[in-house]
């Protein structure tokens, strides 16, 4: 399991999900997760400004972030803007398992909105609990992704 520094953010889509999450990362699997905001709900926030702080910690810390809004796609598409984060959407548990095994994310979208509070736990539980595989075809192509970057 992964036990380096880690990383929750979300926007009022994704607060009482993130909510739930932190609980869940402290008491059941044990581990330190530091909440990057927002600190209380508020309806009219966004995403940028909470998931974007915690891409950068995540690269600054060679750590892992969540991050969460209703869709998961907002909150993938802003922190994918910053360069060295390698989020992915975890829809379900195959795509937790591929999106460490084949593509070694950095960073945890999740949607609130269409995922139940088990599933998105099982997920994040996947998520952490898998190690990238090393594969040469996937070390390839990762190194092919960043060097977009540059």
């Amino acid at each position: 399991m992964y036990t380096g520094p880690l990383f929750i953010a979300s926007d009022h889509g994704g607060y009482q999900l993130k909510k739930r999450l932190i609980r869940y990362i402290e008491n059941e699997l044990n581990q330190k997760v530091e909440d990057m905001g927002p600190s209380s709900f508020e309806d009219d926030d966004d995403y940028p400004d909470y998931v974007v702080p915690l891409a950068h910690k995540v690269i600054e810390q060679k750590a892992r972030g969540i991050v969460i809004c209703r869709n998961g796609i907002g909150a993938s598409i802003a922190v994918n803007k910053v360069a060295g984060i390698r989020a992915g959407i975890g829809y379900n548990l195959g795509a937790a398992e591929t999106m460490m095994t084949d593509d070694n994310t950095n960073v945890l979208a999740l949607a609130s909105h269409h995922l139940s509070d088990d599933h998105a736990m099982a997920i994040l539980k996947k998520w952490l609990t898998t190690p990238f595989s090393d594969e040469p075809r996937h070390v390839r192509r990762l190194e092919k992704v960043q060097a977009l970057e540059s």
